[in-house]
């Protein structure tokens, strides 16, 4: 005795893939956009007490940094050293949560190797 599956049981695995493949391209796309649009955007950060203001782009390159000039102390540049790694890697750390949260909502949460 034959078992009969029910009429287009099965018969639409192609399409679905295709359908899939379809939808994983169009996130791919929307992916690259968003990337290039917050790569043209810029990032700042201040530090001890906005004594420093760093800003970064999306590309993660420090653009400029801002010194104020009252800090300035010849016999504590390390102080000014800390303080400017502070405000660097703050405005690099929103650029790149932007990015993260920015990619993340585009792919639902979904890792994709070789996406971000």
């Amino acid at each position: 005795m034959k078992a009969r599956l029910p009429k287009n049981y099965g018969g639409g695995g192609i399409g679905n893939m295709q359908q899939l493949a379809m939808q994983a391209q169009k996130m791919q796309q929307k992916m690259e956009e968003t990337t290039t649009e917050l790569e043209e955007k810029e990032y700042s950060a201040t530090a001890g007490g906005g004594a420093v203001k760093a800003t970064v782009t999306g590309k993660m390159e420090v653009k400029s940094l801002e010194i104020d000039p009252e800090v300035v102390d010849p016999e504590d540049v390390e102080m000014l050293s800390d303080i400017v790694i502070g405000a660097v890697n703050e405005a690099l750390r929103n650029a790149a949560k932007e990015k993260e949260d920015a990619l993340s909502a585009i792919s639902g949460g979904l890792s994709i190797p070789g996406m971000f």
